[in-house]
């Protein structure tokens, strides 16, 4: 694709003026290209292509932020766009402040089919195969649907500190969802495929196993019985569970929630804060996975982050902004959804690490309890840890066997006394994709961790 770069020298000048406003000051120019296509009962629903550029410019002047953006990429709408943010920030009044940005640190895709450059009766043809074969796995699929989403995101970010750098993210997504009737009603499957990667993600074989996958949880939940309460040992499938750490405890390791003193897990670095079976990790660096970038959205490279070291909170996660205002480094952790928008600390791909059990036995060593193959979506509150969460695909175990499907329930229970109860981690270890919302933007993130076991979690299920 063609790299919409501003010139140096231009850059140089829109940074002399906004510094002269302020303490610090950063460009942020974006030129984004998306593609989208779904099928819905075999019909093509949608087929977009769309593209998106622009700049956020952002002043700081004490702790007030001033933020403005335009999608007039000339120096004088780049210009306008710094006294906007400028007298945000200061109320008016400044001056120019000399800025030399040093060579460009550029990162490039590691993508070998650009999504942008496949046909569109290619992509069509994609979502076809897999409605064909989901309805394949039995006459009770009533419905399929298939979506499939690309974008090519390249920025440039460069700040009075020094920073300039750029880079180019390509991601592609492939989901197959199904409902199957029966005698018990409806009940849906769901598999998603996303990752920092190429259109050459979608080989024939992976779409024929995500159809197939949504297809067979769906029909197998036919046969789902209601959930028992109370409060029960959960089994949690490798790469299923990733996404009720990243709530139940990551947003309270975000630097902006712990500066504001609205977290469970402030002032408690050095401090015991789950089992000694948990280490939990953010890495920017996890190359392919969903939250990867070279650099994040304020040009600071992906990182991997250690938070909790064997149950020891060790760090949280900063934005450069914040990082630079406690005296320390980013943790690379400032993202944002769009030029139009400020950035925050945000997490990247946020994991549990592997243990040396396995997985079989884990199970095995359950007399009682529910197995979760699949987590739906939750929400927390980060000033007291207290989550609830979703299950999409559950079991029961019985006598250290999986038996019986079971009806969508929840998981309900706080992040600390949870992460406590962590008894047991196999080696099984995979990574899930997803979409992180915060204070209205959302950015791509991954989750993931092996098979583990909670010794007691509650279950709202609807069993008497």
């Amino acid at each position: 694709m063609a790299i919409p770069l501003v010139d140096t020298d231009v850059l140089e000048r829109v940074l002399g003026v906004a510094g002269g406003y302020g303490e610090f000051a950063e460009v942020f120019v974006e030129d984004r290209q998306t593609s989208s296509a779904s099928l819905d009962q075999g019909r093509v629903e949608e087929l977009s292509n769309g593209r998106d550029r622009g700049a956020g410019v952002r002043v700081v002047v004490g702790e007030t932020t001033g933020f403005a953006h335009t999608a007039d990429l000339t120096e004088k709408g780049l210009l306008a766009a710094a006294q906007a943010a400028a007298t945000i920030a200061r109320g008016g009044g400044g001056g120019v402040r000399q800025v030399a940005l040093a060579t460009l640190e550029s990162h490039h895709s590691s993508a070998r089919i650009f999504p942008h450059d496949v046909d569109k009766a290619a992509k069509v043809e994609l979502l076809r195969v897999a409605n064909d074969i989901a309805r394949s796995e039995g006459g009770q699929i009533s419905q399929v649907q298939v979506g499939l989403g690309d974008s090519s995101r390249h920025f440039v970010v460069a700040n009075t500190d020094g920073v300039f750098a750029s880079d180019l993210q390509v991601r592609t997504r492939f989901a197959v969802s199904c409902v199957a009737s029966g005698d018990g009603g409806m009940q849906t499957g769901y598999k998603p495929l996303a990752a920092t990667r190429g259109f050459e993600m979608l080989s024939p074989d992976v779409v024929a196993d995500l159809a197939r996958g949504a297809a067979r949880q769906a029909l197998t939940k036919l046969q789902a019985r209601p959930a028992p309460s109370g409060e029960l040992p959960v089994v949690l499938a490798g790469g299923s569970g990733g996404i009720l750490f990243h709530e139940a405890c990551g947003h309270g390791l975000e630097a902006d929630a712990i500066l504001k003193e609205a977290s469970v897990y402030a002032h408690r670095v050095g401090q015991q804060v789950a089992s000694p079976l948990v280490t939990l990790v953010d890495d920017g660096s996890l190359s392919g996975e969903w939250g990867y970038g070279a650099i994040d959205d304020e040009g600071q490279r992906g990182t991997r982050n250690v938070l909790i070291d064997e149950g020891i909170l060790t760090d949280y996660m900063w934005d450069f902004l914040r990082a630079r205002r406690e005296g320390r480094a980013s943790s690379g952790n400032g993202r944002r959804q769009s030029y139009q928008h400020l950035p925050m600390v945000r997490m990247t791909n946020t994991y549990l690490m592997p243990g040396t059990d396995d997985a079989a036995e884990i199970v095995a060593q359950t007399p009682y309890g529910i197995y979760v193959a699949q987590l739906g979506g939750g929400q927390v509150n980060t000033a007291t840890g207290d989550f609830v969460f979703g299950m999409t695909e559950a079991y029961l175990i019985e006598d250290g066997v999986i038996t019986a499907p079971l009806r969508d329930c929840n998981l309900i229970g706080n992040g600390p006394e949870t992460l406590s109860r962590v008894d047991a981690v196999a080696s099984d270890f995979s990574m899930t994709p997803g979409t992180c919302g915060k204070n209205g933007q959302s950015v791509p993130v991954g989750t993931g961790q092996a098979t583990m076991r909670l010794s007691g979690v509650t279950i709202g299920g609807t069993a008497s």
